[in-house]
């Protein structure tokens, strides 16, 4: 919008100068000298519609010279950022719409900060659907050429968590900088979602994490802290969390860790874990299960029941996590 204003500035004062000139020089009426400036800066190739002396045609002259070049480039400046700029903003605004319209059972993201952006990358990696809101013109470009959805705006706005669909939402994350801010975007999506589960980011000052569970979050977890005590670990267990890592980070290469709900049609429901076949068929630990109304099994034993709506915390290779979903 700045180049178009900045380019219409600069024709208006061509169409001034010129029909100025003409009229000064030849003492015609303003239609004939407007008339006379266009076409020739335009180079339409009309007949002038008065004889020029000799004195207008030195004019004429310098106003082609001066003015062509200089309407051109206005011209292209302008289509430049019409048809390019505009069809760009059109077809994302269209392909933005086209997937906001399918999406449910997803993640919404409040803020792109340092924390949000390493949480879209693991969404993104684990084939997660979710929407980024965010408000700075930077981070949203960003956003963008990275290929995630984002929603232009402010997070505490009931409209735009409307418009990411909160209603059909799996959770909320609200990872923005400031505490207020979480605490304002937590009491807006209870609002409007009682039901959505919400993990919130905290800065770690005093009273912050009881307000945030105050205003409904779920969850929250303070990232000084949870480094703090990751750094204290790594010095004290170091082999611990050299075991962690490789099961939590390394994704597809050796161990992993993950956990897996057992729906009513999966092949084991109602057996116990050694029934079940997946230590024996799928090379699987499994190190937890939790029931569905929140009880915690850590270490189950053989004859533990599995039952539908459980979660299995299971450990092992990706390859054999995957084979094991199937039957889920």
């Amino acid at each position: 919008m700045k180049k178009i204003f900045a380019g219409s500035l600069i024709l208006l004062f061509i169409l001034v100068i010129g029909t100025s000139g003409y009229m000064l020089l030849e003492d015609i009426s303003f239609t004939d000298a407007i008339f006379m400036t266009v076409i020739s800066i335009t180079t339409v190739g009309f007949k002038e519609v008065f004889p020029l002396s000799d004195t207008s045609k030195f004019f004429t002259i310098f106003l082609i010279f001066g003015g062509v070049g200089l309407f051109l480039y206005i011209v292209s400046m302008i289509t430049e950022v019409m048809v390019e700029g505009g069809l760009q903003s059109f077809l994302g605004r269209r392909n933005m719409e086209k997937r906001l319209a399918g999406i449910k059972e997803h993640y919404i993201v409040c803020g792109f900060g340092r924390i949000g952006k390493v949480i879209c990358k693991i969404l993104h990696e684990n084939n997660r659907s979710f929407i980024i809101i965010e408000n700075d013109p930077d981070e949203i470009k960003a956003i963008d050429e990275l290929g995630y959805l984002v929603l232009s705006g402010d997070a505490t706005n009931d409209d735009i968590l409307i418009k990411a669909h909160i209603d059909q939402a799996k959770s909320l994350i609200a990872v923005t900088s400031s505490d207020a801010d979480n605490v304002y975007i937590i009491l807006s999506a209870k609002g409007l979602n009682p039901d959505i589960y919400i993990l919130a980011r905290s800065s770690g000052k005093l009273g912050a994490e009881t307000k945030l569970l105050r205003a409904g979050a779920d969850k929250v977890i303070s990232p000084y802290d949870i480094g703090a005590r990751r750094m204290a670990q790594s010095i004290i267990r170091p082999t611990v969390i050299d075991f962690i890592d490789l099961t939590v980070h390394h994704g597809e290469l050796g161990l992993r860790l993950e956990e897996l709900r057992v729906s009513e049609n999966a092949t084991f429901v109602n057996k116990t874990l050694m029934d079940s076949g997946i230590r024996q068929e799928h090379d699987l630990i499994v190190v937890a299960i939790k029931r569905d109304k929140g009880e915690m099994l850590f270490n189950p034993n053989p004859s533990t029941e599995i039952l539908a709506g459980d979660i299995l915390v299971v450990l092992g290779e990706h390859a054999n996590i995957h084979g094991l979903e199937k039957k889920l």
